[in-house]
Parts: C-alpha cells; structure tokens; sequence
C-alpha cells in the first residue's frame, strides 16, 4: 500500500490504513484489484539510444532499477522500471493499421499482460521477488514518431504504459506474477 493511502491515527500518531466505511464508494472500488498479470517480455537499453537487448530474467535494485539498463537515476526517480501492457501492443499496432508492435521498439523494461496497469495507480505491486510502487504514467517520447513512422507517437498515447520505483530488490523472470 501506497504512503499516501495512509492516514495518521491521532491518537497513536502511527499509520493506519483507512477503514472501509471511510472510503467513497468509487474509492472502494479503486481498491479491488483481484487480477494476476503475467511477465512476458523483458528487456534493457545499455546504452543511450542503442538497440534493447532481450533476457529471460533481470534483477532491480531501489535507485538503480534493472541491472543493465542505462537508468541512472536516484532513489527518488519515477522511472527506475518502465511497463507496459501486453494488449496494448495490439492496440498500437491496430491504430498504425499493423497486427502488433514488437516490445523492443517502444523501449519499455517489461511486457505484461493480464492485469490493467493504471489499475496500479498509488499502489504497491510485486513482480517475482521486487516489490515495485506506482510512479506515473509513461507517455512517448518523440522517438516513437521516428521508431514506428508517421503517427507513431499519437498510437501510443495512452498506451504508454507505467513507470515504477522499486522498493524491494529482487529478481523478476519471464512468467513471474504481477499483482498486489
């Protein structure tokens, strides 16, 4: 569970996750998130601007993201992990009039399907043995007008996918469970 989802008892000054009754029925039903989502793709960027290189598992550190990627951030960075939804590969791929678009393109760390990732908003997550927070959203970059030609970077608005920071190291591997 996220910080900010967190209240301080006044009595105890400790945090204290709001009760059920306390939240708006929309509130509620933001916290129901019963599905599993699936790694399926994961990959790193060595270099700046250089080609994704494919792996089967891939070990994240807090402030480093994943071991081999050019990430260089801190502690605090939102885009430690970058996801994106497996489905929306299609989704992309159908609004350039292409069946899909392969992971590598859009730069992301990893693919995963079965789980809405916006869903993870002000959440925690796991995958595999890294616990993740939600960061933000990922929107495109310019690049993807040059990576996928004319109307690239309109497709993949709101198709993006996430950023996360990790709060927990681990290792994640291809058909590691993705939930809450």
């Amino acid at each position: 569970m996220a910080l900010s989802e967190h209240y301080y008892d006044p009595l105890f000054t400790r945090p204290c996750k709001p009760r059920m009754a306390d939240l708006t029925p929309l509130d509620e039903l933001l916290t129901i998130l019963p599905q599993v989502g699936c790694v399926e793709w994961i990959g790193v960027r060595p270099t700046r601007g250089g080609p994704m290189e494919e792996l089967e598992r891939v070990r994240v550190e807090p402030g480093t993201g994943l071991e081999g990627d050019r990430f260089n951030g801190g502690v605090r960075s939102k885009r430690q992990v970058t996801l994106i939804q497996k489905e929306h590969l299609d989704a992309i791929g159908s609004l350039l009039h292409r069946e899909s678009v392969a992971p590598e393109i859009l730069r992301r760390n990893i693919v995963v399907s079965g789980i809405n990732l916006l869903a993870l908003k002000d959440k925690t997550f796991r995958i595999g043995e890294a616990l993740l927070e939600y960061s933000g959203p990922c929107h495109p970059c310019s690049k993807m007008e040059r990576a996928l030609g004319p109307g690239g970077y309109n497709a993949m608005r709101g198709h993006g996918g996430i950023t996360a920071r990790v709060l927990e190291p681990g290792e994640i591997r291809l058909g590691d469970k993705v939930g809450t």
